[in-house]
Formats: C-alpha cells, sequence, structure tokens
C-alpha cells in the first residue's frame, strides 16, 4: 500500500511537471495565445458569481498563481465541475475530447492518464461521454465570458 501511494505522488507530481514546465512554454511558442486581459485584482471586482470572481474564488481556494497563458484552463475546471487532482485533471481532458477538441495537450494527458490512473478509467470514460452529450465550447471567448453568471454558464453546457 506504500508503494502505491509512492506511484501516486509521483505521477502527479510527472503531471504538473509535463504540463507546466514542458508543455506550456512549448505551446506559448507554438500557438501564441491570447494574453489573459485581467489581473487578480480586476478579477477581484468582478460580481459576484460571475466567471471572473467565481475565477479569482477559485485561484485562492486553491492557492494558484494567475498564470496568464493558464486562465483559459482554469476557468474549464470551473465551468466543467473537475478539481484540480490527477482525476479532475485527466476528466477535463476527456470532456473536451468528447467534446471535439482534439489537440497535443489533450492527447497527451488523455494518454497519460489512460496509461498511469487505471482506477480512474470509469470516471475518465464518464467525462468523455459528458463532452460528447454538452454542448461544445472549444470555441467559446473565454475572456469575453468572464462577466456572465457562472451558473448560466455550466447549465449552456450541460
Amino acid at each position: 500500500m506504500k508503494s502505491y501511494s509512492l506511484v501516486k505522488k509521483w505521477r502527479s507530481v510527472l503531471l504538473v511537471y509535463l504540463t507546466h514546465r514542458m508543455a506550456l512554454p512549448v505551446l506559448q511558442i507554438i500557438r501564441k495565445p491570447e494574453i489573459f486581459p485581467f489581473t487578480r485584482d480586476e478579477l477581484k471586482n468582478f460580481p459576484d458569481n460571475t466567471l471572473g470572481k467565481d475565477l479569482v474564488n477559485f485561484l485562492e481556494t486553491k492557492q494558484l498563481e494567475l498564470l496568464p497563458y493558464y486562465a483559459r484552463h482554469d476557468i474549464k475546471h470551473i465551468l466543467l465541475n473537475y478539481d484540480t487532482t490527477d482525476e479532475g485533471e485527466g476528466c477535463l481532458q476527456c470532456f473536451m475530447m468528447g467534446n471535439g477538441h482534439v489537440s497535443f495537450p489533450v492527447i497527451a494527458t488523455v494518454m497519460y492518464g489512460f496509461i498511469t490512473m487505471p482506477e480512474h478509467w470509469a470516471a475518465f470514460k464518464q467525462a468523455y461521454r459528458r463532452g460528447k452529450k454538452s454542448t461544445a465550447i472549444s470555441n467559446w471567448k473565454w475572456f469575453e465570458i468572464l462577466g456572465q453568471p457562472t451558473a448560466l454558464l455550466k447549465q449552456q453546457i450541460n
């Protein structure tokens, strides 16, 4: 049992390393993503129950930094109700694949999840199916919807 805990710990460390230290810098060069237009303090001024305010609350609760090229990913965690755990990350990417968003990060994370997290296969399958049934979200204007009520956006997805 102790060895399994060690495997889970190192698998998490590797997942964070691969996504934050390798994939994110490469994607910034390849994609030239849009820089997040708000500061943390500006998000705090959004009305309660809007996506912008919920984003800053999410970051504070999870003790995460506002990463200018990663905010869109954090927004998806909020809207899809997937935690920032290994299982949650895998589910988020499985949802996105099912939702029709097929990219290198999505494929890589889904493959990593299926290879290293067999105990979460059922959750990954459920997330994929949920993505297939949900409204397509890959073309949403993520930074333009921050003033909208989070509950309404979640409703639109499901």
